[in-house]
């Protein structure tokens, strides 16, 4: 799903609220309440290199062909879902505490460009992730059927993925190395969204950002991971909830 969809997907959920104050299933009334969500992820990595990145070089087991000097290294943004439900806690009539767990499908991308091109090569980092984040919601007055609101707050991830699979021990071409995320860290989060009352149920389309607290690459003595001294995990998060 493009974000230059996002506009035109809204309006369509938005006309029909415009009619009348909806009643929003009076989660709003309640202490705590619950609901489910659904999210489209933009991930990628800001890379902090050594100072020798450009020549850092694979040959501790001697064996592969040694690359080239490296002209640049980078992350594209890549493309992840997520499924998830609410927990709501209402503090007041203007704020409440949210915890919101989300299995996430989000891989990451690394492309390394040598002064060599025949050589150039690009690692994914696969991730089937559990996100527990723990939100404060500051929302303003409701105005009819709509209520606008922003959030700030921490994420813990858990990477569950099978490291089976992506075991540099078990790999012998120095070419075929596994970038590897750690298993686990934490990340902080900012957004804004806003609440769409319909008459049993309330809808709220959210924006988010969330960049990790610390490095998150688990380093590891090959071509691949030597140029890099650490990671950050950038995500830009559109979510739909329904309480």
């Amino acid at each position: 799903m493009k974000l230059a969809y996002v506009p035109l997907f809204l309006l369509i959920f938005i006309s029909p609220c415009a009619l009348g104050q909806n009643w929003g299933g009076g989660v709003d009334d309640t202490d705590i309440h619950f609901g489910f969500t659904f999210q489209y992820i933009s991930s990628e990595y800001k890379i902090s290199k050594k100072s020798d990145w450009r020549s850092v070089y694979e040959d501790n087991i001697g064996q592969g062909v040694q690359p080239g000097e490296l002209r640049a290294l980078y992350s594209e943004s890549t493309p992840g879902f997520g499924i998830g439900f609410v927990v709501n806690k209402r503090v007041n009539s203007h704020s409440d505490l949210r915890f919101t767990p989300v299995l996430a499908f989000s891989d990451k991308l690394l492309r390394y460009q040598y002064v060599n091109a025949d050589q150039n090569q690009e690692k994914k980092v696969n991730g089937t992730l559990v996100e527990l984040p723990l939100s404060f919601k500051l929302k303003s007055d409701r105005r009819t059927n709509f209520r606008a609101y922003m959030l700030g707050g921490v994420k813990f991830t858990a990477d569950i993925s099978s490291r089976k699979k992506t075991n540099n021990s078990l790999v012998t071409d120095p070419a075929e190395k596994f970038i590897n995320s750690k298993r686990g860290y934490f990340s902080y989060e900012t957004g804004v969204g806003f609440d769409l009352y319909f008459e049993y149920f309330k809808m709220s389309p959210e924006i988010k950002l969330s960049y990790s607290a610390g490095d998150v690459l688990q380093h590891e003595n090959h071509r691949f991971a030597s140029p890099i001294d650490k990671l950050n995990l950038r995500n830009l998060t559109f979510s739909l909830f329904f309480e």
